[in-house]
């Protein structure tokens, strides 16, 4: 199982340098890479290259980055900028996000989003490694200048089309807090998908919640991302079928966060993560080995650990 770190996934109420914070540690306890993720607060790419400034070894991922608001030679403009001036191999996730978010925040229409993340993987999967000399896309009289970032390409999936566009263009498919029976389901979907298409299959990561001996201040933390899954369809069944059905029915009646996270009990964390003392989380990676998992992108609890210390050093690489 490799490991990698998430500095930032999603938006909560932590400082809003945690993220460097979260990285610096990383680089420092030997972790191969670090993700740079993409929300309301922070741009995954001038995080990235603030990340590569700030460490000395980890390689880069900036996403994933909504397929909706960005063009594809921005994307892969953007990877070989941070390539440039940190000097790492710097890959690109691409994400199709919510309506919440492409809509509400950047005011872009989230329209054929499925459509649109094929059509972006293929194009950045050729435009990742354009030379320089080469016209920066095709047809244009413009020439490439800087070196491929020498990263990987990224899809995050779940459902079937997005599975198709990972087993067709993409290095890695991604998932987010999934548990280890989700798992061993997208895995046998992505392979098939692969086998489909005459592809060898990407690996499998997921970003997942960890905590080694949490505080209560961390399991709030994690619940919280829990909250904004109960409603989506793969996963409102595994909460239900884990005990915590009356959660799912209140976010199906429009509950707010704050009431789904009274709703759902501390046990609740180790759902879709890794979470317990380190006996257990040792126990949980070796189910999630077993699905079919390749990489676990650790996405510390911070709340009571400050850039998640006491979590990475205790699964940090041998």
């Amino acid at each position: 199982m490799d490991f990698s770190v998430v500095a930032v996934a999603r938006e909560d109420d932590s400082p809003v340098e945690e993220p460097l914070r979260v990285a610096v540690l990383a680089d420092r306890l030997g972790y191969r890479e670090v993700w740079a993720g993409e929300g309301p607060t922070w741009d995954s790419f001038v995080l990235a290259a603030a990340i590569g400034r700030a460490t000395e070894r980890v390689a880069l991922t900036a996403g994933p980055v909504p397929v909706s608001v960005r063009d594809p030679y921005s994307l892969a403009r953007g990877a070989a900028s941070v390539a440039a001036v940190t000097g790492r191999a710097v890959g690109v996730a691409l994400g199709t996000s919510s309506k919440r978010v492409v809509e509400g925040v950047h005011g872009r229409p989230r329209v054929r989003p499925a459509a649109v993340m094929e059509e972006t993987a293929a194009a950045v999967r050729e435009l990742l490694h354009a030379e320089p000399g080469e016209p920066v896309v095709p047809g244009s009289p413009f020439r490439r200048r800087l070196a491929p970032p020498g990263g990987p390409l990224t899809v995050a999936a779940f459902g079937d089309r997005a599975i198709a566009t990972a087993a067709a263009h993409a290095d890695r498919m991604l998932l987010d807090i999934v548990s280890p029976e989700q798992v061993r389901d997208l895995r046998a979907r992505l392979d098939a998908a692969a086998e489909k298409v005459g592809r060898t299959p990407p690996t499998l990561a997921a970003w997942l919640p960890a905590a080694v001996d949490p505080e209560p201040a961390s399991l709030a933390q994690i619940l919280v991302s829990i909250a904004g899954y109960l409603t989506v369809p793969g996963y409102s069944d595994v909460f239900t079928a884990a005990g915590f059905g009356e959660a799912v029915r209140l976010a199906a009646a429009g509950a707010d966060r704050d009431t789904l996270v009274r709703a759902l009990p501390p046990e609740a964390a180790a759902t879709a993560g890794l979470v317990g003392d380190l006996g257990a989380v040792r126990a949980r990676i070796d189910a999630y080995a077993e699905a079919g998992l390749d990489e676990i992108a650790l996405v510390p609890a911070t709340a009571a650990d400050p850039a998640g210390e006491r979590t990475l050093t205790a699964l940090r690489p041998a």
